[in-house]
């Protein structure tokens, strides 16, 4: 494990960085969820490295607050997250997507390729990525808020695949209508639904984890990048 410096014109955030055992390697940027660069997400980039990518998690509350790291495990957690994100500026988050992006490709060993994959709010802003960036493959699990954004369709230049969840409390019905409208038919989007599953299902120790979908959603994501990243 590692820190890579991103420095952007407002001011200069830290991201986690797990090396795999074989370089050159592509790069696979994890965005966190609302709870920050907690183990959850570093452990999501470790796991990435064990697959031969070079994982990097930027801490996208830096503005809010540097180094946020807190779990899912408690109601006084819950409502600190919800308070980040609702202090979260989703433009900027974005942005600072694309600064890490690039400081990423400039890592001894990146082979130039870079993958970005995101969860819950990480979700939206790797749709965003898809829209407003110049990476080359983008995995987005229930992202909230996507259904908002899908005027954006049409910037997808790069393979997205998307992951939502048939129950999600945070992603109704309507919102995955207007979702599977924009995407059901885009030519470089996958879209799976996991029917019956809740929110963050794919969160290892998390509430509505379901061991089974995450391993299929998990496996589609790593066919995904292997195909476009590797």
């Amino acid at each position: 494990m590692t820190k890579l410096n991103v420095t952007t014109p407002d001011g200069s955030f830290e991201a986690y960085v797990a090396m795999p055992a074989t370089l050159p390697a592509p790069v696979v940027v994890v965005i966190q969820e609302i709870f920050g660069v907690n183990a959850v997400m570093r452990g999501i980039a470790d796991d990435y490295a064990k697959q031969g990518y070079i994982a990097v998690c930027p801490d996208l509350f830096w503005r809010i607050e540097p180094g946020i790291d807190i779990t899912d495990k408690s109601e006084a957690e819950w409502k600190q997250a919800f308070g980040y994100y609702q202090a979260f500026n989703v433009d900027k988050g974005v942005e600072d997507i694309a600064a890490t992006m690039k400081a990423a490709r400039g890592i001894e060993g990146a082979n130039g390729k870079v993958g970005v994959v995101g969860f819950c709010l990480g979700g939206l802003l790797t749709f965003l990525s898809a829209t407003r960036t110049d990476g080359d493959a983008f995995a987005a699990y229930y992202g909230g808020g996507m259904n908002n954004y899908m005027a954006e369709a049409d910037n997808i230049k790069k393979p997205l695949i998307v992951h939502l969840a048939g129950n999600d409390e945070y992603i109704p019905a309507e919102a995955q209508e207007v979702i599977k409208e924009a995407l059901g038919d885009h030519p470089l989007t996958e879209l799976h639904i996991y029917p019956g599953r809740d929110h963050a299902f794919a969160r290892k120790g998390g509430a509505h984890y379901d061991a089974a979908d995450a391993e299929t959603a998990n496996g589609r994501t790593a066919e995904f990048f292997e195909a476009n990243l590797v």
